[in-house]
């Protein structure tokens, strides 16, 4: 009885992997410090989900041995894709299909706290910062962030049906 190796990740699966989440936090980074955009509670959520993405994908290219690489990509992809869906949790509260976290945020502070509340701010989650033809940054990451999760994992399972 022959036993099946656990075949590799594709290389592009891995790329893709790491390039998303870094495309992502770019993206949200330059619109924050380079536009002024500053994000709200729900936008921090999802940045976290690309952190850990960032994080998982950036394993898999350093730690040896097939079986572990694989776990971190599919926890990459897992990551994304909780972006994704925070996302569109985020443009539904946009677009007041429902209603979503009843508090509104601040940008993190730093300096002398009294000033920095005093001038901080208030980032609604309901009202997005910015739009492109109707689609809010927080659709954009859901689009982008579910799809790309999906063609990974397309990606990866068809690697694995060659086996």
């Amino acid at each position: 009885m022959a036993v099946a190796l656990p075949r590799p990740v594709p290389r592009v699966a891995r790329l893709l992997a790491l390039l998303v989440p870094a495309g992502a936090m770019a993206t949200a980074l330059t619109a924050q410090y380079g536009f002024g955009l500053s994000p709200c509670e729900m936008c921090w959520w999802q940045r976290y989900a690309h952190i850990a993405a960032l994080v998982f994908a950036l394993a898999a290219f350093v730690v040896p041995g097939v079986r572990p690489a694989r776990l971190l990509v599919w926890l990459a992809v897992a990551a994304i894709a909780t972006s994704g869906l925070l996302g569109f949790y985020h443009a539904g509260v946009e677009y007041h299909w429902w209603e979503g976290i009843t508090t509104c945020s601040t940008t993190h502070l730093s300096g002398d706290p009294l000033d920095a509340i005093m001038n901080a701010p208030i980032v609604r989650c309901d009202v997005p910062a910015w739009t492109l033809f109707g689609i809010s940054m927080a659709g954009y990451n859901a689009l982008g962030s579910l799809g790309a999760a999906a063609l990974i994992a397309v990606l990866i399972g068809r690697q694995r049906q060659k086996v």
